[in-house]
């Protein structure tokens, strides 16, 4: 049955495929020559979300990503050159792949990522992931304990959304396998985790990317950030709705079925070979807790020393040396990120060897074997930087712009819940909420200005909410790629199971911002977004139980 479906899925995308070049080539003939010179007829369209939108439907169709993301990006291109076969051509390897890869923050990103994979290979090899699941399993006797454990971590890594993905996945990975709990429901608790944590923390690399799009419309950043947290619905919700589901024990949609199989033994919802190399991995008694600890604090502090350090903290300016606050917000998340990961690395070989768990040259073989693991995340992280980019050479952001402006005159107390869905909708299609906050919060400020009271926080609070709910949705946003590879999970399996539940936190906090624009009082809006949405639980359960029963 699997495979007939297999089958049929790929024989439905190579059948899209082909009809797709079919009409591209009858559409680039008919254009001519002449079209390369053109200004594409579909910029600062809605054309312009066409390509993701292509790439995201067909990956949740065929499960199949990599290629869901090339015709995305072909689409791109194609109507990026009106169809033109060259100017596509030099468009999508050019000003895309090979652009998006030359950055130097993704580079910065893509450097982080392997050395991860190095240092989790090593705390493997050396049986510190076992050792700590050993230790965890003495302590934590329930999959309640074992989820709220990893909820608590997720929260307190809140630095950086990359570097929480990958931690907090290497970390509880062994005890959330020894209480079945599904690698999807694990990518899940560390994706919402993530961005929706960073989002309501000061002092975070997020804090940062929202302070300065803020100060360049001429207000002040970081105050306003901190005026925004409490009326930030999605990302409470999503911590709300994590604790809640938790506590009452029950999962819905996809995941119920990915817990399930897990309860039996099959943790991927995929096979049995991946449940053999975890058990061989389980079993490597040789390590201790500390092989495991000691890394990941090294770690933490290697970051923040490194991100502190990219933003000016020890060299001393006219104004003489940063403080703490101001050093951060000037960070360079990518630039610190490698900086801690390298020295991290460098002090966990020197570790292991004092320690006498493993040799130099053991040590060294987990480069290749930690480089391997991260090859997946990496491929789909360069063709979702390449479909961004081909998405905004469209005006994608333009296109937005007219929409925002359309509709604030005649919809001022209802545009927070609008904002909410458009930022939403942009960043679900771009997978970038840090594009969007780029594009939205400059026009929320042009729209609302400095005179409106507490509207403008609210908006400002909604665009930063909306970037963050579709950045948790969207199959090709790179903090849902770091959690499927931080929790070890198949990426189309995680972006599944997850949607449902970042849908609903989605509906209760569009609710919550209908409400927000006429009452714009926290203290009032806030109680009752926390019990519209644990009502909301209540209700699904109650309505799966009777399904189930």
């Amino acid at each position: 049955m699997f495979n007939l479906k297999t089958k049929k899925k790929s024989a439905l995308l190579i059948l899209f495929t082909v009809l797709f070049m079919a009409v591209t080539a009858v559409v680039a003939f008919a254009e001519g020559e002449d079209a390369a010179q053109a200004v594409s007829r579909f910029d600062s369209t809605f054309w312009s979300l066409l390509p993701p939108i292509i790439a995201i439907a067909l990956a949740l169709i065929t499960k199949e990503v990599y290629s869901s993301l090339f015709i995305g990006i072909l689409a791109g291109g194609l109507l990026y050159a009106n169809f033109n076969f060259e100017t596509t051509i030099v468009h999508v390897f050019n000003d895309g792949f090979i652009a998006s890869v030359a950055d130097a923050y993704n580079v910065g990103i893509l450097i982080f990522l392997v050395v991860l994979g190095i240092l989790v290979a090593m705390m493997n090899k050396a049986g510190g992931s076992a050792a700590f699941g050993r230790w965890a399993s003495k302590r934590i006797h329930s999959k309640v304990g074992a989820q709220l454990a990893t909820v608590a971590l997720g929260v307190l890594i809140f630095i950086d959304d990359y570097f929480n993905c990958l931690t907090v996945g290497s970390v509880m990975r062994p005890v959330t396998d020894k209480q079945k709990i599904s690698r999807a429901k694990l990518a899940y608790l560390i994706d919402a985790t993530a961005a929706p944590v960073c989002i309501i923390a000061p002092i975070s690399s997020w804090a940062a990317a929202v302070s300065g799009f803020a100060e360049g419309s001429g207000m002040n950043g970081f105050k306003l950030f901190i005026s925004a947290i409490p009326y930030n619905f999605y990302a409470i919700l999503t911590i709300v709705m994590m604790i809640t589901i938790t506590l009452m024990k029950f999962d819905y949609g996809p995941m119920k079925k990915h817990e399930q199989n897990a309860e039996n033994g099959d943790l991927f919802t995929r096979g049995k070979e991946m449940i053999e190399e975890i058990k061989e991995r389980q079993e490597n008694k040789k390590g201790k807790v500390i092989d495991l600890i000691l890394p990941v604090i090294v770690l933490i502090i290697a970051c923040v020393i490194g991100m502190i350090y990219s933003g000016g903290f020890f060299t001393e300016g006219e104004e003489g040396y940063r403080n703490f606050i101001t050093a951060f917000s000037n960070s360079d998340a990518s630039v610190g990120l490698v900086y801690g990961s390298f020295i991290t690395l460098i002090l966990t070989v020197i570790f292991f060897m004092c320690r006498r768990v493993m040799s130099f040259k053991e040590c060294m073989e987990c480069i290749p074997e930690g480089f391997k693991a991260m090859v997946a995340p990496i491929l789909i992280l360069v063709c979702a930087w390449t479909l961004k980019t081909i998405t905004m050479s469209l005006g994608a952001q333009e296109f937005i712009d007219g929409v925002v402006r359309g509709s604030a005159s005649s919809f001022m107390n209802l545009l927070p819940a609008i904002i909410f869905l458009i930022a939403v909708g942009m960043s679900f299609a771009t997978g970038t909420s840090w594009g969007t906050f780029g594009i939205l919060i400059p026009i929320v400020i042009a729209v609302f200005g400095f005179d409106k009271g507490d509207i403008t926080i609210v908006a400002i609070s909604a665009c930063m909410a909306g970037a963050v709910c579709g950045d948790h949705c969207s199959p090709i946003s790179d903090t849902t790629i770091m959690s499927s590879a931080g929790a070890q999970s198949n990426h189309i399996n995680h972006v599944s199971t997850q949607l449902p539940y970042a849908l609903t936190v989605a509906a209760v906090s569009f609710v919550s911002y209908i409400f927000a624009g006429f009452v714009q009082t926290i203290w009032i809006v806030l109680p009752v977004s926390i019990l519209l949405m644990i009502a909301t639980l209540l209700v699904i359960k109650a309505i799966t139980g009777k399904k189930t029963a």
